[in-house]
């Protein structure tokens, strides 16, 4: 699965590279990459609105079906299918859109753990070659964890470039570059806030600490104006609600031990996640679609009867009995 994940990891490296080329600045690039990817996936979150809407209007039918085959588990799923296929509905429509920010921001995570191979592109032998050598080196500030050692690398370029000898020009100034783009607005992007094995006792050993914070609480406050402006969500309880609250705390744990940069990331894409459902909710409301859906529905309707030929005068013969009573009738006249 790692190996999936890196994979990811150095395919979102180019974009991120390029971005940084333009501005020279990590944490802006980030900033850009993450617009970018919504504007990129904003027609995917109309069809999720879309569906959301379509679902809403189905609830009290969805309620009839549960309390009518209550007990028939096998029925109601039959019948909530042939409801969600008369009404032109995919209740997993959507699914798309939420489940990739969570997995760019893995991809993420590995492109800031190891930048040699998955932003700067550097060939694997060397990258090797260089870590022997880093182990090699005491006293080298930020290489404690072998997980974040091409990170040491990155953050020590200053002291090592003498022993760098395996890279070839281009990569060692592409890899100079790089090393002075990760401060943004004070904070070492290529830090971590706090060590996983005591959080507690390292969280405030630096003003990373601003960096799980701003998760929790733009994550909290974007997800409530959420819930505040979409009906549909307001109706979720149980689980569903404490999966909201789960989900802060997690996001902000996971800030806390991994580069700031992917926290970082975390933060725009909640802001910017945010932004996006103030739009669709202008442009694209829950009542206006329903509306448009609707419309649709009545027009295919008279399409429909329309289309509907009626039967010729002779397609309908009487039998002998009609005939016989038409005629009586005729006579009492």
């Amino acid at each position: 699965m790692n190996n999936i994940f890196n994979f990811f990891g150095s395919i979102l490296g180019y974009p991120l590279w390029w971005l940084y080329i333009l501005v020279k600045n990590y944490g802006v690039a980030i900033i850009m990459f993450t617009v970018i990817v919504n504007a990129l996936l904003f027609p995917f979150s109309i069809k999720q609105q879309r569906s959301m809407a379509a679902t809403g209007k189905l609830t009290l039918k969805q309620q009839q079906i549960q309390k009518k085959y209550a007990k028939d588990k096998q029925r109601m799923q039959i019948e909530m299918e042939k409801l969600y296929e008369k009404e032109g509905v995919n209740p997993a429509g959507g699914c798309f859109t939420m489940i990739l920010p969570f997995l760019v921001m893995i991809g993420l995570f590995y492109t800031v753990q190891n930048p040699l191979s998955n932003a700067l592109h550097i060939s694997n032998d060397a990258i090797g070659k260089a870590l022997d050598m880093l182990g090699r080196i005491p006293g080298i500030n930020g290489v404690s964890n072998a997980q974040y050692a091409q990170i040491g690398i990155v953050k020590n370029f200053a002291s090592l470039s003498p022993y760098l000898t395996m890279f070839s020009a281009g990569e060692t100034a592409r890899l100079q570059s790089f090393s002075h783009g990760f401060m943004f607005c004070g904070l070492n992007l290529l830090d971590t806030p706090c060590d996983a094995s005591n959080i507690f006792g390292t969280l405030f050993r630096s003003n990373l600490w601003v960096i799980p914070v701003f998760c929790l609480v733009v994550y909290l406050l974007t997800q409530y104006m959420s819930f505040k402006m979409q009906p549909s969500m307001q109706q979720q309880q149980g689980c569903m609600k404490f999966m909201f609250y789960f989900m802060a705390f997690i996001s902000a744990w996971f800030a806390c031990t991994v580069p700031a940069a992917v926290g970082f990331y975390w933060i725009i894409s909640s802001i910017v996640g945010f932004i996006k459902i103030v739009i669709l909710n202008v442009w694209y409301g829950m009542d206006d679609l329903n509306a448009q859906a609707e419309a649709r529905h009545i027009a295919l309707l008279e399409h429909e009867e329309a289309a509907t030929k009626p039967l010729p005068a002779r397609a309908y013969m009487p039998n002998d009995d009609e005939k016989k009573m038409a005629k009586t009738q005729k006579r009492r006249k």
